[in-house]
């Protein structure tokens, strides 16, 4: 996992081009579970770290303010609503909640931030996955009264459900969310040129002293990139795939992706990726809205990126079959010979 990523970061800072004077400062870290690095451009280098620093301090207190299994106000959170009480959560707590209930209702539940339990059942609380499948009698429970964010009540600042089963894990969002707070801490700092990325979900502000950013797909089965791609001020790009969190049972790919409808991890998608125009919530909505789209799989993917307002989705399927929606294509540059591939309106 770590050498893709490095390779197509390392990929990303070549092609941004060598040809200039001051290069972009670059700070890296470790959260979310995976590389997160930020990289900017226009300003003296002492205020770039300062800023850059600022926003990787942020990052950890996320982290670790919202980790599913190790404790926090986020496990907190879960012990409560598993034992039927309502609890008490902060603004920005509450905040998430009613977004990631919006993106979730969005998304028609594919993605789902109340599938907690479900997650943990798979052996993705973890941060090393067993090769171990769940136990077939919790799995058939948990189909027959499955959890959902949608089955949360929120009364004032106190949060509750009458089903015990809900539990949240923001895992498919908050890398996402962090993408959109740290453009506006950067903002804030004086910071109008930069590239944040987080495992693969990236942001642009502005651009690499007067060039475009220029970023990386990860290729889901091989080292480096399949294409790359120019960024505009504001866009964001995330992608959801099988190849980072996942194990492997008698040669079978069991990934974290889970879809809630049938409780199993999918298995007709490698990747989806999402490229989203400039907004106020660019970053999260490039990172959620990939999920719905990865597991509503090859006969609606592209009626739930419609639904969700995906304009620009790149697919790849279990086989390897890539398919891009024409907004896209047309800004992707792959890597060696271009792939056979679908184009879709």
């Amino acid at each position: 996992m770590f050498k893709h990523f490095c390779l197509v970061l390392g990929l990303l800072i070549l092609l941004a081009g060598c040809d200039q004077p001051q290069p972009p400062v670059q700070q890296e870290s470790y959260v979310f579970g995976t590389r997160v690095e930020i990289l900017v451009a226009g300003v003296p280098e002492a205020r770039a770290r300062e800023a850059a620093g600022a926003v990787l301090r942020e990052f950890d207190r996320l982290h670790r303010t919202y980790h599913a299994w190790q404790p926090s106000e986020l496990t907190r959170v879960n012990e409560a609503l598993a034992a039927g009480r309502q609890i008490q959560v902060g603004p920005e707590m509450l905040a998430f909640i009613r977004e990631a209930r919006e993106l979730a209702h969005l998304g028609a539940y594919r993605f789902d931030p109340g599938i907690g339990a479900l997650i943990r059942l798979w052996g993705f609380h973890s941060d090393e996955f067993k090769p171990v499948l769940p136990d077939p009698a919790a799995l058939a429970a948990w189909r027959r009264a499955p959890a959902s964010i949608a089955q949360l009540q929120i009364e004032g600042d106190r949060i509750g459900s009458t089903n015990p089963r809900v539990a949240l894990d923001f895992g498919g969002y908050l890398k996402g969310a962090a993408l959109d707070l740290a453009a506006a801490r950067l903002k804030q700092a004086g910071v109008h040129n930069a590239l944040i990325n987080i495992g693969g979900n990236i942001m642009a502000l502005g651009n690499k002293n007067g060039k475009p950013w220029r970023v990386g797909i990860q290729h889901p089965r091989q080292p480096g990139a399949l294409a790359t791609l120019e960024l505009r001020d504001g866009e964001a790009i995330g992608t959801s795939g099988d190849y980072q969190r996942y194990f492997e049972v008698e040669g079978r790919r069991y990934s974290h992706l889970l879809d809630p409808a049938t409780g199993e991890p999918v298995t007709h998608t490698q990747a989806v990726t999402v490229l989203m125009p400039p907004g106020p919530r660019a970053g999260t909505l490039s990172d959620a809205l990939s999920k719905p789209i990865f597991i509503a799989g090859p006969e609606h993917w592209q009626a739930a990126a419609r639904a969700t307002g995906a304009g620009q989705v790149l697919r790849i399927a279990q086989d390897g079959r890539i398919q891009v929606t024409r907004a896209l294509r047309a800004r992707l540059v792959f890597m060696g010979k271009p792939p056979a591939l679908e184009e879709v309106p």
